[in-house]
């Protein structure tokens, strides 16, 4: 019934607020800057050809086989090529699939840490993360971010004062900030992951946007990636796959036998079929352009507000002028049709969300994005007394 804001105090909850989990169902409003699934008109030849070569008697009788969760050799050697970023590619034998993203994050979190043990994550984070946790019995312990993400002397002390299982974090866009770690604080925090023998759970869908090289390339055996086709081809073909470092592949393969979260037969070979043909390659380039003029859009309507963002991003942070709150703005943008999501959403401590909301900007038509963003500026502008 209420809800707390860092330096403003203790508020009652807006009645018109969403009543749903953020962002985990498609936004019923007209205009949909809550939900960051980029789906462009272009893609569709491309899909339309991968499913018509799938869809020969030999191949669905092998896409009708169980998977399970390592595949085959030489479907792992295929991803692990598709997976390569910056000087970096995993180890082809190492790689692991689930049905999605998500399930990838949550085999790794059940891999790595039992009920009642505690996971370091950035104090802003994809809120998913907290549902897979609160369900596994995990605790997440929030850790300071600045400009470039988590502050390495954060971990260290979170660390040191009850010993961390594992932490979970995107160096790469970040979701919701969209900032970057450079490759100095990548050094620092992959020498702290070698120092205390922690293992991170490296969150890379959005990384296809950028040529950044993951933080596993600079600690192997003590990271795990995540990354899936969610984004970067779409969400109705998705597949999630896990770069592991060998010592953990067993334990990471068994939480998703256990959690149910292996892949399915047609999924695969569909996606295998995308990345052979190089349709997902096309796909990909075609939305870092995208993503680009989107950002660019954005920074232009919103220009002199309070925002974090990446040139690159789908998405960005936008900091509220103090007579807003975070939960009336989302509110009085939905009256308004468009669908955002507030700062609570994305805050791991309780009670402790910034005065921000984060815009999605891909799935709308770009004349429909500017149209909605322009709307956003101009209710920024209003008195929020005046606002109904």
């Amino acid at each position: 019934m209420i809800s707390g804001e860092v330096g403003r105090g203790t508020f009652i909850r807006s009645a018109l607020a969403q009543s749903d989990p953020a962002l985990t169902e498609p936004a019923f409003a007209p205009l949909d800057l809550e939900l960051n699934f980029p789906i462009l008109p272009e893609q569709a030849a491309d899909l339309l050809q991968a499913f018509h070569s799938t869809l020969r008697l030999d191949t669905i009788h092998q896409a009708l086989q169980p998977v399970g969760a390592t595949a085959s050799l030489p479907v792992r050697t295929i991803v692990s090529g598709f997976l390569a970023r910056g000087g970096w590619t995993p180890e082809a034998a190492n790689i692991l699939f689930t049905g999605n993203g998500k399930q990838a994050i949550a085999a790794a979190v059940a891999a790595l840490a039992r009920p009642g043990d505690r996971i370091g994550v950035e104090a802003l984070t994809y809120p998913v993360v907290k549902g897979i946790a609160a369900r596994l019995g995990v605790s997440l312990v929030p850790l300071k971010l600045d400009a470039e993400g988590i502050v390495p002397d954060a971990l260290l002390e979170a660390h040191q004062a009850g010993p961390l299982s594992a932490i979970y974090l995107q160096p790469c866009l970040h979701n919701p900030l969209g900032i970057t770690m450079g490759v100095s604080r990548r050094r620092e925090i992959a020498r702290i992951l070698q120092q205390t023998d922690m293992i991170a759970i490296e969150d890379a869908i959005y990384g296809f946007l950028t040529d950044a090289e993951p933080l596993a390339a600079l600690a192997p055996d003590h990271v795990i990636v995540v990354d899936s086709f969610s984004k970067r081809v779409a969400p109705g073909v998705t597949l999630g796959f896990i770069a592991s470092p060998a010592h953990l592949c067993d334990r990471i393969a068994g939480a998703i036998r256990a959690g149910a979260w292996s892949a399915s037969g047609l999924p695969l070979t569909v996606g295998l079929q995308l990345i052979v043909d190089g349709s997902a390659d096309r796909i990909g380039k075609l939305k870092r352009d995208d993503a680009v003029a989107r950002q660019a859009m954005a920074r232009d309507v919103l220009s002199g507000l309070r925002m974090s963002s990446d040139p690159r991003a789908y998405h960005l942070w936008l900091e509220l002028p103090g007579e807003w709150r975070a939960e009336t703005f989302v509110a009085a943008a939905s009256k308004r049709g468009i669908a955002i999501c507030g700062g609570s959403a994305f805050a791991v401590g309780p009670g402790h969300a910034p005065n921000a909301v984060r815009i999605a900007l891909s799935a709308p038509p770009r004349d429909a994005l500017l149209a909605g963003l322009r709307m956003l500026r101009s209710l920024i502008g209003e008195d929020i007394a005046d606002v109904g």
